[in-house]
């Protein structure tokens, strides 16, 4: 499917909202395929459960019942194509690799793992931004042991090249393996054995990004906030003064940024934002902050929001 079945796409969709779903009875549950964050859909909500009414009365894209402005609304609000895609195409056609098991990984010391980085090793920490942000390996990726691993990591990671694994504990890497195996990957150089704890005893550099408050956000006079939000969610609402940059695209427009400026990463509630405050830092970006709790932090604290014009 591609562009030019668009039309023809979003007019099937149309009928299976009206004359399938809006026809059901208002007591009839809905358990949603794919929850917030999904780059499947606009603005897909974050409950887990739904019912016909509740979709009646409060989704606007159920609301609308002409074709032509279901269509405009769709075709407008639609998300970025994640980059991933259009390779997972090709794998499910194909059929996946059969791996009979999880990928195969292997644990290696603090000597073997610093001289991988040293060549050049991509190198994903899947630790709490808190925890990356006081010391990781220099030249890591930072992507949180949460589901949306899953998604970042077809966004941001190369699938021909091995990964490496920084963990917040051992017991947690056949986890993340399934998370990374459900986009494609399947090539690990291995995993640091011991975590950070044993590469800072070992001696070795490590790296830091300061994490910083909502509140020093909005008094700071020399950071520019860096909102990597989807497009729709940067134009439903942004920190005052904020440039924006969507996570999804950094990679291939990061040059785009001033690498002069002082930059503090935020999104929904800091999990992206210390994403590419990690890319940030990771291609020689040295000013540069994460905002935990982000966005939803700047509105519980009742600060001021500003629009696109």
């Amino acid at each position: 499917m591609g562009d030019e079945q668009t039309d023809e796409l979003t007019e099937q969709l149309f009928h299976t909202v009206q004359d399938v779903f809006m026809a059901l009875p208002d007591d009839v549950i809905i358990y949603p395929c794919h929850g917030a964050g999904s780059a499947c859909g606009p603005d897909i909500g974050d409950r887990m459960s739904s019912t016909i009414g509740y979709e009646r009365r409060f989704n606007t894209y159920a609301r609308i019942t002409d074709l032509a402005e279901f269509r405009k609304a769709m075709q407008q609000d639609a998300p970025p194509v994640p980059a991933h895609y259009p390779r997972l195409k090709k794998v499910n056609a194909q059929g996946p690799e059969v791996l009979r098991n999880l990928p195969r990984i292997e644990p290696m010391t603090v000597e073997r793992f610093a001289s991988a980085t040293a060549d050049g090793a991509q190198v994903l920490d899947v630790r709490d931004m808190m925890d990356f942000g006081a010391g990781h390996v220099p030249g890591s990726l930072n992507i949180g042991a949460k589901p949306e691993l899953s998604v970042w990591a077809g966004w941001l990671l190369a699938p021909e090249k091995p990964i490496h694994l920084v963990l917040h504990d051992d017991t947690e890497l056949p986890d993340v393996l399934r998370l990374l195996w459900r986009t494609g990957f399947t090539e690990f150089g291995g995993y640091l054995v011991g975590g950070m704890a044993a590469w800072r005893e070992a001696g070795r550099h490590f790296a830091q990004i300061p994490q910083i408050s909502v509140h020093e956000l909005k008094d700071a006079k020399d950071l520019t906030p860096l909102d990597v939000r989807k497009p729709d969610e940067w134009g439903g609402g942004h920190v005052p003064g904020a440039t924006h940059a969507f996570l999804g695209e950094m990679r291939d427009k990061i040059t785009d940024l001033d690498r002069s400026a002082s930059y503090a990463t935020y999104c929904t509630s800091g999990f992206r934002a210390s994403i590419a405050a990690s890319l940030l830092k990771k291609n020689g970006f040295e000013q540069v902050r994460n905002v935990p709790g982000s966005w939803k932090a700047w509105k519980a604290a009742g600060y001021e929001a500003e629009k696109p014009s």
